[in-house]
């Protein structure tokens, strides 16, 4: 090999080598870039977990307050001592079984509770601090709101129709109070139709949280239609009510009946034969059968004039309403109000039983109008309050969208 070949190898040699450190120092500088992820601390209501035992539980049947602290080292004088500083806020005797805990304690040998957590359920808890003073405060998480839809035709009942779509009995529950004094619920038809918008609540947009208010309704009832639109017609008392596509306000002075579910096992009929009595005798009053303990709602506002037990009556309660209207619920088990109070539509005055001359549990609902007794069926009751005409527009403007949402909603 001639010296001029020697030389040119040798240059290649630390050309190459040259490349190769400063490759090495390019990957070193990239690998350095690479920014390493930082650990976030777990947090829970400001607290970092990191900093204590976190012990999650539920409490049982039987186990008070005092019982689970003493389990996490926490000795009797300083549950006392909380229990008395917090009860203002939190009864500790009224914990109950079934509701999640959360024990915060101390990471050293003692492993002793410093912090006790109760979920009242899934938006709010109590948090009660024994580390140094003891303080407790109220919490909520923070929660967002959905507006769902929903939309069937009744082959049973209503319950049924929307948890076969996996909605919350809670949605049929408002809807009932929302068309009480327009539709009778115990006579719905198979085949009536409803649709529904409504407000479904979140905890981190996923987790389902209860369910809000009822934002518009549409309900066929024998082949008539029915609207009901959330709105505040009232800006000064900020009250929200029901109205239809026509402004009129869904609520009557009176409901449509005493219970909210049950069912009408006799009518008002002047030429009943009654089985108890083996002839004919005439039946005055409307009986809603249901079990045992059903709370029984005054239909209207009135006065309390009767609460008492008397003969075929059994115990009963009667409610004046005003100069033209009276009724009566008859076979209570037990009666909630006494003569002289007020009551407004919807109270409980008393829960349905089978004192009196009765068969089966029910309430005997009875009804008077100028002092006579009539069919309450087969009245026209008074509507309330109609909406002002100055903001009557502005209502209609703002229910035009959402009656279109809720039309095209497909059954």
């Amino acid at each position: 090999m001639t010296i001029k070949k020697i030389t040119l190898f040798i240059f290649l040699l630390i050309t190459l080598s040259s490349c190769d450190e400063k490759a090495k120092t390019r990957a070193k500088e990239s690998t350095d870039n690479i920014k390493k992820p930082v650990k976030v601390a777990a947090k829970l209501f400001g607290y970092n977990l990191d900093n204590f035992k976190v012990i999650n539980n539920k409490i049982k049947n039987g186990e008070a307050f005092g019982t689970i602290l003493d389990h996490h080292h926490v000795w009797s004088p300083k549950i006392y001592e909380i229990a008395k500083k917090i009860k203002p806020t939190l009864d500790v005797r009224r914990l109950r079984a079934g509701k999640n805990y959360t024990i915060l304690a101390a990471k050293d040998s003692t492993e002793q509770a410093k912090v006790f957590i109760y979920q009242h359920d899934l938006i709010n808890y109590s948090i009660v601090d024994f580390r140094d003073s003891i303080f407790i405060k109220k919490v909520k998480k923070k929660i967002t709101v959905k507006i769902r839809e929903a939309a069937g035709v009744i082959t049973n009942s209503l319950s049924q129709s929307l948890d076969e779509k996996h909605v919350s009995p809670v949605v049929a529950n408002d809807l009932s109070d929302i068309y009480a004094w327009t539709i009778d619920f115990f006579r719905l038809q198979k085949n009536d139709k409803f649709k529904v918008l409504y407000e479904q609540k979140y905890i981190n947009d996923t987790v389902p949280a209860g369910i809000g208010k009822i934002k518009a309704a549409y309900f066929e009832h024998v082949g008539k239609p029915f609207y009901a639109f959330n709105f505040v017609a009232d800006s000064v008392v900020g009250v929200q009510d029901y109205f239809d596509e026509e402004t009129n306000n869904l609520r009557r002075a009176f409901l449509k009946a005493p219970l909210k579910f049950s069912r009408i096992s006799s009518r008002y009929n002047l030429k009943r034969r009654i089985a108890f009595y083996g002839r004919v005798k005439p039946h005055r009053g409307t009986d809603f059968t249901a079990p045992v303990g059903t709370p029984i709602l005054s239909t209207a506002n009135g006065k309390v004039i009767e609460s008492r037990y008397k003969g075929g009556n059994g115990n009963y309660v009667k409610i004046r309403h005003n100069a033209t209207y009276t009724t009566q619920y008859l076979h209570m088990k037990k009666r909630k109000v006494k003569v002289g109070e007020y009551v407004k539509q919807g109270d409980v005055i008393g829960w349905v039983g089978m004192t009196g001359n009765t068969s089966g549990p029910h309430v005997c609902y009875r009804f008077w109008k100028n002092g006579r007794q009539v069919d309450p069926l087969k009245q026209k009751l008074p509507a309330a309050k109609p909406m002002k005409k100055e903001i009557q527009e502005k209502y209609l403007s703002f229910i035009t969208p959402i009656k279109n949402q809720l039309d095209n909603i497909p059954y």
